[in-house]
């Protein structure tokens, strides 16, 4: 049995002027000595042939530009034309991809793909739970299963899930049928953590859906929020042999997430950014976290607004850290001055130029890591550790911290370009707040101009009725 594994994964924000160019994408080709470490779960099936195509990964951020996409998708498809056949493939997908001039992208990949594999080779893609799902890919695909944890931990399992019921189809001779309930409902990641209810209850009510047999897997879908496209909803899909069940579990998954679409909410106070400071600069216990979440650049979000730092240069915090403002000349700037030195610079504003401008500021170069892919420092002014780094960078390790010579830890607040805080920012934080800051990520999305999503749709139109209604495909 051969397998094919391949793969173009990222988030797309449509409301961010920065398009995301090739070098932004990581690509891996073949079974590279990247292969072993994301798919570790292959050697379980010594008795399958899997063959490595190209699978590229990029940071969120704005449109993919239309020429990336096609040298991405025709480098795939020509090594699946000359490397096949091939009894199924798997697609390892972000799934909330836009592409400049184009929607639903992930459907017109599909469907490529079907036409150099053949209708025979079942097509399985493990997705995030942040990915926009529309007929077309319903359609094109086989099989679909998505993440069930946000902040997302279960990335590797649900990789494994969709090659395991790949396997087992093929196996078994079986080409699963699909239900799908798309959900009006239009949330920002950061009210639908699994970490706190109701989205905890519902991931949880999943697991009881699935009984291996006639329903095989079900997935909820949040879908990315930042997408002006017809697809941007949250959905339920559930799959397997058995029509009635998989409409049941499908079904009741869909009406359990409408049911407490108003009870979504932030997973910490949300507040302006000047009543966030101000909080954190009163509060007793350290270190007060706070998400500068309308420029989180894992959201789509550019990662160069100042806003947030203007105003806490206004405020002046006595003991602040601030990841991070992206800027490759500042960076530059700084290392060629050196250690120690006092610098004059213009930094951040120029690639969020619509909602940001470059900010004036003079500081001390305190830390420099000449990283030769990403090079960044630490310059302090007042009492504000700033990071600069040369490419767009979320912050999501302490160890990204101490290789600047900072611990989180030992000061009384870190500002961070995030939504709700990764694992190991939680576990540093005495207490969080998320700023509702601006940016391509803004999370009053009522206040965003969306023109081509369907409606109605919560919270667009908050006195919408709807009843689900499950297509099997």
């Amino acid at each position: 049995m051969r397998i094919a594994i391949g793969g173009i994964a990222t988030e797309s924000c449509t409301f961010s002027a920065l398009p995301t160019r090739l070098e932004d994408f990581r690509i891996s080709r073949g079974t590279d000595d990247s292969f072993a470490e994301v798919y570790p779960f292959l050697d379980k099936y010594p008795d399958i042939d899997f063959v490595g195509t190209i699978t590229a990964r990029a940071l969120p951020g704005g449109p993919v530009e239309a020429a990336v996409y096609n040298a991405i998708k025709n480098e795939l498809l020509g090594e699946l034309k000359s490397r096949g056949p091939f009894d199924g493939v798997y697609l390892d997908m972000h799934g909330a991809m836009n592409v400049a001039g184009m929607d639903d992208a992930e459907a017109d990949l599909y469907r490529s793909i079907r036409e150099i594999v053949g209708d025979d080779a079942l097509l399985s893609a493990s997705y995030d739970l942040h990915g926009n799902i529309s007929d077309r890919i319903m359609a094109t695909l086989d099989i679909i299963t998505g993440f069930r944890t946000a902040p997302h931990i279960d990335a590797l399992e649900t990789r494994e899930r969709a090659m395991s019921l790949l396997l087992h189809c093929l196996r078994g001779g079986i080409r699963p049928r699909k239900a799908f309930v798309k959900i009006p409902v239009a949330m920002p990641g950061e009210k639908t953590s699994t970490e706190w209810q109701p989205g905890k209850r519902i991931y949880g009510a999943i697991a009881a859906q699935i009984d291996g047999r006639e329903v095989l897997d079900a997935t909820v879908q949040v879908g990315y929020v930042w997408a002006d496209e017809p697809r941007m909803t949250a959905c339920a899909i559930a799959i397997g042999m058995h029509e009635e069940k998989i409409s049941l579990a499908a079904g009741e998954l869909a009406a359990l997430y409408w049911k407490h679409r108003r009870d979504f909410d932030f997973g910490a106070p949300a507040l302006s950014v000047d009543d966030c400071l101000r909080r954190a600069m009163s509060d007793a216990v350290k270190p007060v976290f706070i998400s500068d979440s309308g420029d989180n650049p894992t959201a789509g979000g550019a990662g160069d607004v100042t806003y947030f730092l203007s105003r806490a240069l206004a405020l002046q915090p006595p003991d602040m850290i601030y990841a991070s403002i992206a800027d490759h000349a500042a960076v530059r700037t700084c290392i060629a001055a050196g250690l120690g030195a006092e610098v004059d610079l213009q930094i951040g504003g120029k690639l969020d130029t619509r909602t940001s401008k470059p900010l004036n500021i003079s500081g001390t170069v305190e830390t420099i890591k000449a990283d030769a892919d990403n090079p960044q420092v630490v310059l302090k002014t007042g009492g504000i550790h700033i990071i600069l780094t040369s490419k767009r960078s979320p912050f999501h390790r302490r160890r990204q911290f101490t290789d600047l010579n900072l611990k989180p830890e030992a000061h009384n607040i870190v500002v961070i370009k995030i939504g709700y805080l990764e694992p190991e920012l939680k576990a540093m934080a005495r207490r969080a707040y998320l700023a509702l800051s601006p940016g391509a990520a803004n999370q009053d999305i009522t206040a965003l101009t969306f023109e081509r999503i369907q409606r109605p749709c919560y919270p667009f139109d908050p006195d919408m009725e709807w009843e689900p209604i499950v297509e099997i495909v």
